[in-house]
């Protein structure tokens, strides 16, 4: 019976199954380790807007951040047409400045208790310079400019641009409005003079910080300049001061949040040098197979030359057994080099399904899919590469082309249970229960020793809505197989999602001390997480989660579930700089485009707060007094 292996595959980028504080993810755009920790963090916050998936919250500590919350197998929340209209009108209102009109009002805040003057004609405005600026009164001044600003607001309203600019110019010289900076900027991002625009709209903030349209004009004139950062910082700044009630603005940090990452994203991925995940995750998708002996000719007992193709075979199935990350990284180099020195005669199709296994690993795609192809050329009753080539093709969003590889699977053989097992994964992916609990039961009926068969069945009964008939599965599962700490451990996962806080614990504990027993050097660390997020849903029980991810990331330090729950943890407290170290960790541990586009959108929404904070100590005490009022 196999020891251990994930409820669902990693390379789908699904998490080991969609548990309590995890809906299943979309392929590619939500990854699973974000997914993990994004239920249990919303439901724990004083105030929140959300809008489309982009929480952006104020706690107690003054902490902003923004939580995916889209639902199992979609890359956003489906919404009505009119939903759709509304959204589209907002982001419309928030990217395009150039449309609004010109403010009347002597503040865009404060409202001029002075009747409006009558707007003279341009004959009888006199010539404003300087000089006789310095030569009129206070009062004088400012009856002059409000006179320049309306001729300046007829002139805009009629289209004449350079007409406008030079009225609201003179304004200025009679008075520093803030308005008056804001409407001359209005008409430069009409030209699409997006400098102009950004020295007009800081002149006015400097003089009223609270003045929301010039900070969302200056946003969009930022975004227009590719000035991603500074675009996002004052579209928040603009969210904090009118209390998140502006679905445009929040509209505007949710594509800018997505813009800047994934602009980041795809820099990275041209540039970072490829390398394995974490040995939990690595272990995990291996151990989604069943496993298998080792073929006669690659035995231990074999005398194989190690310099030949056969020998580095050999050898890198050797080293996997060391189900540690130099392990899997030997057994990644051996496989290459078996390749390269070939030679290999019946095993070359096994050779080449490994290396397109650890290339996939390393989120080489292209590579993975050519020799996972090549496998099949070689081989086509080798149904491992099918069904791994599927794999590869749910993550890359291809759902169509894995169904194909599926049943070129069963043409091969249709009593193997692995494609069952895997075919059920992308049913399950894409909502379709039903059809992946039929697809579990199948690979059940053809080997019942399989344990994740029984877990994900008694996983999707659940998502199906049949909790009784899912927690009966459970209750079998841990008498037949009492040894294996996995069942413990989802056994707990549905339990806090059914806020049955203290069964939860119990199980991920036993979970635990399983796993200590079995393997101490290399545990599986998710039972460890699960402890944390259930003791912290529970009683707010900040200190001893951090422990519980704190051991987590000493005996797994590349798990990047682990990283992103402490992110997380941290940014609950307000510890926002410690906070942002670890979403930026994160980063690092991104595999794919689609992992790394969500991790950067975590750590640039923490470190514009962090900017927020700095740039207008103000609004960091606002946030403070919001979470305050809200608890």
């Amino acid at each position: 019976m196999a020891t251990r292996a994930p409820v669902a595959s990693p390379m789908a980028a699904v998490p080991p199954f969609p548990t309590t504080v995890a809906a299943t993810s979309s392929i590619a755009n939500d990854p699973s380790l974000w997914d993990r920790i994004s239920a249990w963090a919303s439901e724990n916050k004083a105030v929140v807007y959300t809008v489309a998936g982009v929480a952006v919250v104020a706690t107690g500590a003054g902490a902003v951040y923004y939580a995916k919350t889209s639902k199992a197998g979609d890359a956003s929340p489906k919404l009505s047409k009119k939903e759709r209209r509304k959204r589209k009108e907002a982001e419309r209102k928030a990217s395009s400045e150039a449309g609004k009109a010109v403010e009347s009002e002597a503040s865009s805040e404060k409202k001029s208790a002075a009747s409006p003057a009558t707007v003279a004609a341009e004959e009888e405005l006199p010539e404003i310079t300087e000089t006789s600026v310095q030569a009129m009164s206070l009062d004088e001044r400012k009856k002059m400019a409000l006179k320049l600003k309306e001729a300046g607001n007829k002139a805009y309203g009629a289209k004449d641009l350079d007409r406008a600019i030079d009225l609201y110019s003179k304004a200025i010289l009679c008075k520093q409005d803030p308005v008056y900076y804001s409407n001359r900027a209005a008409c430069y991002s009409a030209l699409n003079d997006w400098e102009k625009v950004v020295e007009d709209t800081t002149a006015a903030i400097n003089i009223d910080a609270d003045y929301i349209k010039a900070l969302n004009r200056r946003a969009n004139a930022y975004d227009r300049l590719g000035k991603y950062s500074e675009s996002l910082l004052d579209y928040t700044a603009s969210c904090i001061i009118d209390g998140f009630k502006n679905e445009a603005s929040a509209q505007a940090v949710e594509r800018l949040l997505k813009k800047f990452a994934e602009t980041k994203a795809r820099e990275m991925m041209e540039t970072r040098p490829a390398k394995l995940p974490s040995p939990t995750f690595v272990g995990n998708y291996l151990q989604s197979f069943r496993a298998k002996p080792r073929p006669a000719g690659l035995d231990d007992t074999v005398d194989l030359a190690e310099d030949s193709g056969m020998g580095q075979l050999r050898l890198g199935l050797q080293s996997l057994d060391k189900k540690t990350a130099d392990g899997y990284e030997e057994a990644c180099a051996a496989f290459t080099k078996a390749v390269a020195l070939g030679d290999l005669g019946e095993y070359e199709a096994l050779a080449y399904n490994l290396v397109g296994t650890f290339a996939c690993l390393l989120g080489k795609h292209e590579e993975a899919l050519a020799a996972l192809t090549k496998s099949i050329e070689l081989d086509p009753s080798m149904t491992q590469s099918y069904i791994k080539r599927a794999s590869m093709n749910l993550e890359l969003g291809a759902p169509a082309t894995a169904e194909k590889d599926f049943t070129k699977a069963l043409e091969q053989n249709s009593n193997d249970p692995d494609i069952y097992y895997h075919r059920a994964q992308l049913h399950f992916i894409k909502s379709e229960f039903g059809d992946a609990a039929k697809d579990y039961q199948k690979s059940i009926d053809l080997d019942r020793d399989f344990i994740f068969s029984h877990i994900q069945l008694g996983v999707t009964q659940y998502k199906l809505g049949s909790i009784a008939s899912s927690m009966a599965t459970f209750r079998r599962c841990e008498k037949n197989f009492s040894k294996v700490p996995d069942v413990y451990n989802y056994h707990g996962e549905l339990l806090l999602d059914q806020r049955r806080y203290q069964e939860a614990i119990e199980k991920f504990d036993k979970a635990i001390e399983m796993e200590k027993e079995t393997k101490p050097m290399n545990m599986n660390v998710l039972p460890l997480i699960n402890k944390s997020l259930a003791l912290f849903q529970w009683k707010q029980d900040f200190s001893e989660a951090e422990k519980l991810c704190s051991k987590a990331l000493i005996i797994d330090p590349e798990c990047d579930i682990a990283v992103a729950t402490m992110a997380q943890l941290l940014l609950q407290q307000g510890k926002v700089t410690d906070a942002l170290s670890y979403f930026e960790r994160a980063a690092d541990l991104a595999r794919t485009e689609g992992e790394l586009v969500t991790a950067l959108s975590y750590a640039e929404a923490t470190r514009t707060q962090i900017h927020v904070q700095e740039k207008y100590p103000a609004l960091a005490a606002k946030l403070q007094g919001m979470g305050t009022v809200m608890r």
